[in-house]
């Protein structure tokens, strides 16, 4: 009897244990939704379980399933299995606490530790006045990987993003904090059709139930500052939905740039262009993020941890999708190798408005100056000559300048913090000296502004006795490796 009791009493306090535990996490919920005062999509409340089963019950998928056995003499259960493989793997995990608690205390503090933090908008009004029943996607370019906290961070208060990540965080334990944000993840250059369906069908099926998205549309980060191409394949999926949309829904697309004075993978960047390699490995990456992480923890301790300068984040003017196919009739229905044209036009249409209010910082402006000049001894009252005249073009053409009241001496001071940190120049009394071996690093940031600046030429000679030197290193354009 008394065992029975014992027993009985055990099982009651688990209980009560269990529901006082969850009642403090619903508690926790309500207050970081209340005190972010946040637009949370309730479908990424959705469980995992609930979105698989959505997925392997869709007639899109199932007939992709069919056709693959056929093709490969597959058994259903083995494509079935692939099919979950790719769910699990794509699939992602919303925390309500963990994006708002863990991620945004961490961004707060990685973001302000590293950077000067700064944000506008084109047109505010136009964004605020979104209907709530509108589909967001931001269309971002892609400097770094701190991007995705950069922006998280920036749009924290008003909505929660789901992104598109790439295969280099699926590893342990980033990929489990970056499904517990809601990113979903995306392999690249994979050729299997079957799990470009499973993709594709969860892109459409996040935009039809009004997910907030986040998407790099250049695909991958530039190795030599220039924007890249437009990737088109999640663009295409999320268009492809807004026929199952409600008659008064719509998609807005809105470009966001954003720009720094210094990218945290620029060294790593410019090297896999200039040894003409290609990415390294996962394992490798994050190798290299742990030993930057813990660097900058001991320089923090000691006390020598200084801000890189500035990150600026600027939000375009939103495009409504429906009155981008309504000038373009005819696009959705049309057999995909005959739309996708059309959706690379609207693709490349987005990123000219990206590029168009690209935030112009202090360094990249003072390291086109600089290679402008084509020198590698410099005086500095020809420096600013040279910031002066680049920064009025600019403004003549209408670019987004960060702070443009400041005066060329202002510039080139916030700027040479940096440039002194990163040993990319030095300074003996007046004169400026860029040192050759950092030249690439300086073209790398020049070339954030490449299409903002008038006429000009690398080919200079940067060499003290001015007379040309052909072995002074310089960044050529990216290829990707073909793969093997």
């Amino acid at each position: 009897m008394a065992a029975l009791l014992t027993a009985g009493l055990t099982l009651w306090t688990v209980r009560r244990t269990r529901r006082a535990i969850r009642h403090w996490f619903d508690r926790a919920v309500l207050r970081a939704v209340h005190q972010f005062r946040v637009r949370l999509d309730r479908y990424k409340l959705v469980s995992r379980r609930a979105i698989r089963e959505e997925l392997l019950h869709d007639a899109v998928v199932k007939q992709a399933m069919d056709a693959h056995a056929a093709e490969h003499h597959m058994e259903e259960r083995a494509v079935r299995t692939s099919v979950e493989r790719y769910i699990s793997e794509i699939v992602p995990q919303f925390n309500v606490l963990s994006y708002y608690k863990f991620g945004y205390n961490f961004a707060r503090v990685f973001i302000n530790l590293l950077y000067r933090v700064e944000s506008d908008y084109v047109d505010r009004q136009a964004i605020h006045s979104i209907p709530r029943t509108d589909v967001v996607v931001y269309l971002v370019n892609h400097r770094s990987n701190a991007d995705y906290v950069v922006v998280a961070y920036v749009l924290a208060r008003a909505v929660s993003i789901s992104y598109a990540v790439g295969e280099w965080a699926r590893v342990w334990p980033l990929e489990y904090v970056f499904k517990s944000f809601g990113a979903y993840f995306v392999r690249r250059g994979f050729r299997d059709s079957l799990y470009h369906t499973v993709l594709r069908r969860y892109v459409q099926l996040i935009t039809r139930n009004g997910i907030t998205q986040g998407i790099f549309l250049e695909g991958g980060l530039s190795r030599d500052g220039r924007f890249r191409p437009a990737k088109i394949g999640l663009l295409d999926s999320i268009a492809t939905a807004l026929p199952e949309l409600d008659t008064g829904q719509d998609i807005k697309l809105v470009p966001v740039a954003l720009n720094y004075d210094r990218v945290l993978e620029d060294r790593h960047l410019t090297h896999e262009l200039l040894e003409r390699t290609d990415r390294p490995g996962r394992i490798r990456q994050l190798v290299g993020v742990l030993h930057y992480l813990s660097w900058n923890v001991l320089r923090f301790v000691t006390g020598n941890l200084r801000r890189y300068g500035r990150v600026h984040v600027t939000f375009g003017t939103p495009v409504s999708l429906r009155a981008w196919l309504a000038a373009h009739p005819g696009t959705l229905d049309l057999p995909k190798d005959e739309r996708l044209p059309r959706i690379q036009a609207l693709a490349d249409e987005m990123l000219g408005h990206i590029a168009g209010i690209i935030p112009v910082t202090p360094v990249p402006l003072v390291a086109a100056a600089i290679l402008a000049v084509g020198e590698t001894a410099i005086d500095r009252d020809h420096l600013l000559e040279r910031i002066d005249a680049l920064r009025d073009e600019m403004l003549r053409r209408g670019a987004n300048l960060v702070h443009p009241e400041r005066t060329p001496d202002m510039i080139l001071d916030r700027a040479w913090r940096t440039l002194r940190m990163r040993r990319l120049v030095v300074r003996h009394g007046r004169t400026y000296v860029v040192l050759p071996k950092q030249r690439p690093l300086l073209e790398y940031y020049a070339n954030s502004l490449e299409h903002l600046l008038p006429e000009r030429s690398y080919a200079s000679v940067m060499h003290p006795a001015h007379e040309p030197d052909r072995d002074l290193p310089s960044l050529g354009r990216w290829r990707r490796a073909p793969r093997s």
